[in-house]
C-alpha cells in the first residue's frame, strides 16, 4: 500500500512539475510575443557630428536629462529596483549605431527589437533630431567606465505581468503623450521652455505635467502646473538649483534631481522654463 501511495505521489509531483514548466513556457512565449509586437520607427538618419559644440551640447543634455540617474554617474550602468542592471551607455553607444540608439531612446525598443519596460522614453520622445545626434555623439566619445554587467533578460514577475495583460511596456504608452503646442516658432521663450519641460520635467510630473504618469498613483510628485501658480520666479530658481521649495520643507526626490540635474541648466534655460510653466499655470487658473 505504501508503495502505491509513493507511486501516486510521484505521478502527482511529476504532473505539477510539467504544469509549472508549461506555465513558465507560456509566460515567456506570451510576453515575448507582446514585447516584439511594436513596429519599429523609420530609421534615424540625422548626421552625427563630433565637433566640440556638438559634444558640449550632448554633455549638457546628458546632465540635464538625467542619464546618470539610471545609468550611473559615469554611465557605467547601475542596479535598478533590485531587478535589472542598466547598460553602460558609453559602451552601448560604441556597440550600436545611431538608429539603434535613437530607437531605444525615443521609442522604447531595444537592440533586439523588443519593447523596453523601464526605459523612460516618454521623457525623450520630443527630443529634436539634432539633440539625439549630439547626445549619441557625446556618449560615443565618453570614456568607458567599468561597471556591473547589464541585465541579459527580464525578471520573471515582469514577464508574467505582461503575459497576463498588464501592459506597462514603454512603447504602449507613447501614443498617450500630448503634442507640443508652441514649436511653430521654436526660438521664443515659450517654445524653448516647453521643449525643456516636456523633455525633463515630465519624467516625474507626468505626461502633461499634471501628475499623470499612468503607472504611478502614489502621489509622490505633484501637479506641476497647479504648483507653479504659487511660485514667483526667484523661488522657482531656488527650487530648480537647490531643490528647496517655498516654505523650505525637505523634498527628498526633488532635492536630488535639482542638485544632480537641474543645477546644470543655464540662467536663460531657467527663465524660459519659468515662462512656459507660468503660462500653463495662468491658463489653468483662467480655464472655466
Amino acid at each position: 500500500m505504501a508503495g502505491k501511495f509513493l507511486r501516486w505521489g510521484a505521478v502527482a509531483l511529476g504532473g505539477v512539475a510539467v504544469a509549472a514548466l508549461l506555465f513558465v513556457g507560456w509566460v515567456y512565449a506570451a510576453s515575448e510575443m507582446h514585447l516584439r509586437s511594436f513596429a519599429s520607427p523609420p530609421v534615424f538618419g540625422a548626421e552625427i557630428a563630433s565637433d566640440a559644440a556638438s559634444l558640449a551640447r550632448g554633455e549638457h543634455l546628458a546632465a540635464t536629462r538625467g542619464c546618470g540617474g539610471c545609468h550611473g554617474a559615469q554611465f557605467e550602468g547601475a542596479p535598478m529596483w533590485g531587478m535589472v542592471v542598466t547598460p553602460n551607455l558609453a559602451s552601448y553607444a560604441r556597440d550600436h549605431d545611431a538608429a539603434t540608439f535613437e530607437r531605444a531612446l525615443r521609442h522604447g525598443i531595444d537592440a533586439q527589437g523588443r519593447g523596453m519596460y523601464s526605459m523612460p522614453s516618454f521623457n525623450f520622445r520630443h527630443l529634436r533630431d539634432e539633440d539625439v545626434a549630439a547626445l549619441y555623439a557625446y556618449l560615443r566619445n565618453a570614456p568607458v567606465a567599468e561597471g556591473p554587467a547589464p541585465s541579459s533578460g527580464m525578471p520573471f514577475q515582469i514577464r508574467m505581468a505582461i503575459a497576463m495583460g498588464d501592459d506597462d511596456v514603454m512603447p504602449a504608452w507613447l501614443a498617450s503623450l500630448p503634442a507640443l503646442e508652441h514649436q511653430s516658432a521654436p526660438d521664443t521663450p515659450l517654445a524653448r521652455g516647453e521643449y525643456l519641460a516636456m523633455t525633463s520635467c515630465n519624467e516625474c510630473h507626468g505626461f502633461s505635467l499634471r501628475a499623470d504618469v499612468p503607472w504611478e498613483s502614489d502621489g509622490r510628485t505633484p501637479d506641476l502646473v497647479a504648483m507653479m501658480a504659487a511660485y514667483p520666479e526667484e523661488d522657482f530658481r531656488r527650487l530648480m538649483r537647490e531643490g528647496v521649495p517655498i516654505g523650505g520643507r525637505d523634498l527628498e526626490l526633488m532635492d536630488d534631481v535639482a542638485r544632480g540635474r537641474f543645477v546644470h541648466f543655464s540662467d536663460e534655460e531657467l527663465s524660459d522654463l519659468y515662462v512656459y510653466l507660468n503660462d500653463r499655470a495662468q491658463r489653468a487658473l483662467e480655464a472655466p
